[in-house]
């Protein structure tokens, strides 16, 4: 067990005390000040170590307190530079007690009542701060409990929205089809070519309000995923040729690279369809006539690496964040040249999340991107 002395009043203290049993101060704050104080002293000069020095603007206190006189504290600080400059510092209490303005006792008093009024300050400002942090926290939780019920609240109206929009595009749909089969009687050539037309508008309405469907059912309960064992490649060349007659409009070149005799995958079949039309539909989007879209998949042990490149605009990289924001586009313009709900990516993000999966996204601006994730092989799996 270590004594020592408390630097306010000299008694013999237990050094496993935190409080001197004498005058009560707090050892550890008046340790920690004393290290502060030594430690961010700017002058070369060697000061005697004293409490005095635990004490800030000593001389304002001292004469608050009637103590000293403001003329003994003028002649003291004088006094103290002269000393300075002779090599031979002084602290400001010593100086007053050199000069006769002030005894040892009352300096040591005033000291040790300046120090426990730090103490009971910095106890006071601690529980304002905790108190503020208790605040702060409760103001957050409502801020988030807020959030979830406007998210609550905007995916049912997706939900509901979509569903109300579903009825009259299907009344629209099977009319659309009686006329093109001319059950409805003989069309004109020029008839044809409007019913091809509205049925391109009405399928690509018809994708869009089963993607909102699709979005507002992952956000309201997540995703209820059904596994089974499927042939990617096969998977992959249907993602192709539907797309194919999008991508040789725009005179892309769409193709797959995948080896032969390629392992089964683990996976929600319908729903990595899903994503892969919706990865390659982007790509070809956002690729200038010209360019090329590459599907490709490698195994690596006992992962299934599937990646969509290809050679059109690219993403700045401080906005590659931005591209999973549900119903947010990068170009928001009102002539924006890129149509789509910005809803898309948001979703492929959430049906790979639900299979544990991330995709990644590398992008050079004026280049290309290439987004890629993982799947499970089948005969990895015990």
């Amino acid at each position: 067990m270590q004594v020592s002395s408390c630097p306010i009043c000299d008694v013999s203290i237990n050094s496993q005390f935190r409080f001197c049993q004498n005058c009560g101060v707090d050892l550890a704050l008046a340790a920690n000040l004393a290290a502060d104080a030594l430690s961010a002293a700017s002058t070369p000069l060697k000061f005697p170590v004293s409490p005095e020095i635990l004490i800030p603007r000593l001389g304002e206190k001292l004469v608050q307190r009637g103590v000293v006189t403001e003329e003994a504290l003028q002649t003291a600080l004088l006094y103290q530079k002269e000393q300075a400059t002779l090599n031979k510092p002084v602290l400001l209490g010593q100086a007053l007690i050199h000069l006769g303005y002030l005894d040892r006792t009352t300096l040591d008093q005033t000291i040790t009542a300046q120090i426990l009024d730090l103490q009971t300050a910095l106890s006071r400002n601690n529980r304002d701060l905790e108190k503020r942090v208790q605040e702060y926290t409760a103001d957050l939780q409502r801020a988030l409990q807020k959030l979830s019920e406007l998210n609550q609240l905007k995916s049912n109206f997706i939900s509901n929205i979509s569903h109300e929009l579903r009825t009259p595009l299907t009344h629209v749909k099977g009319y659309l089809e009686l006329m093109a089969d001319e059950s409805l009687g003989p069309l004109t050539g020029e008839q044809v070519d409007a019913t091809h037309v509205m049925g391109r508008a009405v399928e690509r309405l018809e994708n869009l309000i089963n993607d909102l469907i699709k979005f507002s059912e992952t956000a309201k309960g997540g995703m209820s995923l059904q596994l089974t064992h499927f042939d990617l490649p096969k998977l992959l060349e249907r993602v192709r040729l539907q797309a194919l007659e999008k991508a040789e409009k725009r005179h892309i070149l769409l193709q797959n690279k995948i080896p032969e005799n390629f392992p089964r995958i683990v996976a929600d079949e319908e729903n990595i369809h899903w994503v892969l039309s919706q990865l390659v539909d982007n790509a070809i989007k956002f690729t200038n006539p010209g360019g090329k879209v590459t599907v490709s998949v490698t195994q690596e042990g006992p992962k299934a690496i599937v990646s969509v490149a290809d050679t059109g605009i690219g993403i700045p990289q401080e906005r590659v964040d931005e591209i999973f924001l549900p119903f947010h586009q990068l170009d928001n313009s009102p002539r924006r040249r890129y149509g789509g709900t910005g809803m898309g990516l948001a979703l492929v993000k959430r049906i790979l999340e639900a299979h544990n999966a991330v995709l990644q996204v590398q992008s050079i601006p004026g280049k290309g991107t290439r987004l890629q994730f993982v799947l499970p092989v089948a005969n990895s799996l015990p």
